[in-house]
């Protein structure tokens, strides 16, 4: 794996290249400029550049009755080069930091991608649902205690 960097989001140049990757991997929720601006207020997110080149990028909603939400989102040219688990791996050791005694992700039930890495890395379906008004259906993946790490 190329030099990756895992950097936490500061700025509009930043906020804006996360909000690429959230749109370019997750088309059906796509963002606007606001929508990112708010999820940068509640939530950790992070870019990952090997090297100079963006790659990919994470979410991490803060523990709730200690449950938080790691998103990692890789970029389609670049996956299967170990960027979704470093992100993963990054954003798992951020929730932990913070609290969370659970870890779950969402997934468009469409990216396959998406779905075979959370299998990989120990998360078990736990929902599927159609948000109120659209059509793309969304998986809820919970990792079970003692389950993956890595």
């Amino acid at each position: 794996m190329a030099d990756l960097r895992i950097v936490a989001v500061d700025g509009e140049e930043m906020l804006e290249q996360w909000r690429y990757v959230h749109n370019v991997v997750v088309a059906p929720a796509a963002m606007s400029p606001e929508d990112a601006r708010e999820r940068l207020g509640r939530n950790r997110l992070v870019n990952a550049y090997a090297g100079d080149t963006l790659v990919g990028c994470s979410t991490v909603r803060p523990p709730q009755a200690g449950v938080a939400t790691v998103i990692a989102r890789v970029l389609p040219g670049f996956r299967g080069r170990g960027f979704g688990a470093a992100l993963y791996a990054d954003g798992l050791a951020h929730a932990r930091g913070a609290g969370a005694e659970v870890i779950e992700t969402c997934v468009l039930a469409a990216n396959e991608d998406g779905l075979r890495f959370a299998g990989r890395h120990g998360f078990v379906e736990a929902d599927r649902y159609v948000l109120d008004g659209e059509t793309d259906e969304w998986v809820d993946l919970r990792l079970p205690p003692g389950g993956a790490a890595h």
